[in-house]
């Protein structure tokens, strides 16, 4: 399992527009990864809508919010169509990051899904918070917090 102080291992992914995105794509800004267990359910769908309402104060702290599920590309865009979200979100169908991150799944309704799990990660690629067990709710507000303050330690 990924731990604070570990890079995010290389990926190359397609994003809601079947655009490939790589590690290197990020490099010198901070990336807010959120990963979400499935498209258009009620809690991924308050949590991205959250994201996306805050976008610009993210953007505002040099920060990238990007979602990970392993819901395939088509999935991916009407999603983002239908709520018009407008945070990018990473498409990982073979769960192959997934696997990699190492968070585990749960199981409902006799389906595993992605356990939901926020990473923040520096400009140069290391984790520097894990929020495990993710209430979605109000998610944005924390993540935004804990960002500003690892920034301002960053600076010391």
């Amino acid at each position: 399992m990924i731990k604070i102080g570990d890079l995010l291992p290389y990926f190359s992914l397609s994003n809601q527009h079947n655009k490939i995105r790589r590690n290197d794509d990020y490099q010198g800004q901070w990336m807010v990864l959120f990963i979400y267990p499935r498209d258009d359910t009620p809690g991924c769908t308050m949590e991205a809508i959250g994201f996306s309402t805050r976008k610009s104060e993210f953007e505002r702290l040099n920060a990238k919010v990007v979602g990970l599920s392993d819901d395939d590309v088509a999935s991916h865009d009407s999603f983002c169509s239908k709520h018009k979200l407008s945070v990018e979100l990473l498409s990982d169908p073979q769960a192959k990051l997934l696997k990699e991150l190492g968070f585990g799944q749960k199981e409902w309704k006799e389906k595993l899904y992605w356990n939901r799990t926020t990473l923040i990660i520096n400009e140069k690629g290391s984790v520097r918070y894990i929020f495990s067990d993710v209430s979605p709710e109000g998610h944005e507000k924390e993540v935004l917090a804990r960002l500003h303050k690892l920034q301002e330690e960053n600076d010391r």
